[in-house]
């Protein structure tokens, strides 16, 4: 893993395993998310209902469990720092976008919510078979719209957090965004059944960690190693006849030109959160996808013309997302 490289001080945590680091919620960068979160619910009523939260691999709650797991690399500068590197970490807005959204799975489960009629008539039956690879129907108005992508397509129990972090959100006004759409159905739902239960203890007040930080085993080297290669199997496209027309091979011109990897470099995150929120393309995939097209670029030698950066920026833009809805409709990248 080159990217490695670029950031020496973390080669010392490399080959200890996560388990072995000490990482704790308390007293951790990520916490004062957590206590943000929590007075967030108490201002909407829900001073009864405070999920747990936990340290583990990645963001998510589990299944009919009103816990909460949080990416590990939070809990720490020098992780955050090699997750920032290796993956795009997230920001102070992000985080507190993915705390809303899986407070409303916690939500759900702790007061039993997926079983309620008028709850599967809005989003569905809580028991259909959930898929990691979805076609979602880009800017239908049945649903609302939160994480990047079309999200709350996925399955109902997804609809749900999904609506339950827009309510959540301070200063979201859902009900003038969402007025004229079906999904504002969803939203009055959630604002219904919140007055209903605030004075209520949850029906389920705790549940089973999935994997907790202490259970992680693996070296941090081997976590990153194993996200590069499944993010990178499937970025598997024949990407240099394309490149050459969108860039200009070495040997045609010199003066006034730059290096094309450097300019896709540079634009890397921006590309990479721009096509995830308009496909549905989980962020992962689309990076190394970003990062092909760099390596690519640089292996061909291939430059852009100065003075016409934002020109060639639309244009990969364009090229990125065809690629990434083909992803979408077809489970890979090809080119048509």
């Amino acid at each position: 893993m080159a990217d490695f490289e670029k950031i020496p001080e973390v080669r010392e945590l490399l080959g200890k395993r996560i388990s072995q680091l000490g990482l704790r919620l308390e007293g951790s960068p990520v916490e004062r998310f957590v206590q943000q979160l929590y007075r967030e619910l108490e201002r909407k009523g829900l001073k009864l209902f405070h999920p747990v939260c936990y340290l583990t691999d990645e963001w998510g709650c589990p299944d009919g469990q009103p816990v909460i797991g949080i990416p590990f690399y939070l809990a720490d500068p020098q992780l955050a720092r090699l997750e920032r590197e290796m993956n795009d970490l997230e920001d102070e807005r992000e985080i507190m976008m993915y705390l809303r959204h899986e407070t409303g799975h916690a939500f759900n489960y702790a007061y039993r919510l997926f079983v309620e009629p008028e709850w599967r008539r809005l989003f569905g039956p809580f028991n259909r078979r959930y898929r990691n690879e979805y076609r979602p129907v880009p800017f239908s108005r049945k649903f609302v719209r939160h994480i990047a992508g079309w999200y709350a397509q996925k399955h109902p129990d997804e609809d749900f957090a999904e609506t339950f972090a827009v309510w959540m959100t301070p200063r979201s006004q859902w009900r003038t965004r969402y007025k004229s759409w079906p999904a504002i159905r969803k939203l009055r739902y959630v604002d219904r059944v919140v007055r209903r239960v605030r004075a209520q203890e949850p029906v389920v007040s705790t549940g089973d960690f999935d994997v907790p930080v202490e259970d992680l085993k693996v070296t941090v080297e081997q976590y990153y190693r194993r996200l590069t290669r499944r993010n990178g199997a499937a970025v598997k496209v024949a990407l240099e006849a394309d490149l050459s027309d969108l860039f200009i091979p070495q040997g045609r011109r010199r003066k006034g030109i730059r290096p094309a990897s450097e300019l896709v470099e540079e634009h890397r995150k921006v590309l990479t959160d721009k096509i995830t929120y308009w496909t549905g393309v989980r962020r992962p995939v689309v990076r190394a996808l970003i990062e092909r097209i760099v390596r690519a670029s640089r292996d061909l030698r291939l430059f852009a013309e100065e003075g016409r950066e934002a020109d060639v920026l639309v244009e990969l833009t364009a090229y990125g997302t065809t690629l990434a809805m083909n992803y979408l409709t077809r489970r890979r990248f090809e080119q048509t």
